[in-house]
């Protein structure tokens, strides 16, 4: 078989041998939208291997027009796919959105939501800035305490239930919304919330949930970090909120644009004007044992499927 991986990989222990044992890999990790199409259109590839993190184009019509063969992600979330255009084309998905197996195994995406949530209590980047400038001064990086704290957790899967863990371990109060699992509790949670953190995949139904209508009734000073996707929320009315001093801050490790341009992105812009917002670029996965975990474990499942097909 012929792969394209479109997505970096080299530094996996076990992944190159991995892939290489399904056939010839070719390593084009820094592709264009446009290249990408021009190699898929060129030849006949069988496997396109790829993940989110880096990919700053969407798998679409475009790109896949002339593609016959399966698409292998090594993420649960899916908005770098045209999952429509894939499923009327019959292009086979293989990911990891259902390997519970799999993915049970990885806390980081978790463990980044926690470190986002404390680096933007304790103002640790910006206080960082201010010392590089050779200053010396708390007073404009006064922090909060966990303690005293509520915390809004809205969804209850995997990764929610392991921010909970985290949470409560520090003395937390915990308030969940989830209502596939019972907890259908967003209005007393967005009311009673000092920060809400973000744990769902993109819908019909979860994207901008978090609108202007919702954060006007948040509490004033209150935070919201968000490693789910950017389309979770409306970027421009965190930033509205933002400039009118309602809410607090807003760290996130997704924006909309990350699959375009990432110049026209709210959230960066709002970073240049010096809001309070904190953006890591797609990392919260990204730790070496989750990538083993993950990019790995995907391949073992389509080599699985292949086997009983």
């Amino acid at each position: 078989m012929k792969i394209l991986c479109i997505t970096p990989v080299k530094h996996i222990n076990g992944l190159c041998e991995n892939l290489e044992s399904l056939g010839v890999v070719e390593y084009h990790p820094d592709l264009t939208k446009q290249s990408a199409k021009g190699l898929i259109d060129s030849f006949d590839y069988d496997i396109i291997f790829c993940n989110p993190n880096k990919q700053n184009y969407i798998l679409d019509d475009y790109i896949l027009s002339n593609f016959k063969g399966t698409i292998i992600t090594a993420s649960t979330g899916l908005n770098h796919i045209d999952m429509v255009y894939c499923d009327l084309k019959r292009i086979d998905v293989v990911s990891l959105t259902t390997h519970y197996d799999v993915i049970e195994k990885i806390s980081s995406t978790a463990e980044h939501s926690f470190a986002l949530m404390m680096s933007l209590l304790r103002n640790i980047p910006s206080g960082f800035d201010d010392v590089k400038k050779c200053n010396w001064n708390y007073e404009n990086f006064i922090g909060r305490q966990l303690d005293k704290l509520t915390i809004g957790i809205i969804g209850y899967g995997r990764l929610g239930t392991m921010m909970e863990r985290y949470c409560k371990a520090f003395g937390m109060k915990v308030i969940i919304h989830d209502p596939y699992k019972g907890y259908n509790n967003l209005q007393n949670l967005i009311k009673e919330s000092d920060i809400i953190t973000l744990h769902v995949h993109v819908s019909d139904e979860t994207k901008y949930m978090i609108d202007k209508k919702l954060l006007t009734h948040m509490k004033k000073n209150s935070y919201i970090i968000n490693t789910s996707r950017g389309e979770i929320v409306d970027e421009k009315a965190i930033i509205e909120s933002l400039k009118n001093n309602h809410l607090k801050g807003y760290a996130t490790d997704v924006i909309e644009d990350e699959f375009d341009n990432i110049k026209n992105s709210p959230i960066l812009k709002g970073v240049d004007e010096g809001l309070n917002i904190i953006v890591t670029p797609h990392i919260a996965g990204m730790t070496k044992e989750a990538q083993e975990i993950a990019y790995n474990g995907v391949v073992e499942k389509y080599k699985i499927r292949r086997k009983n097909d």
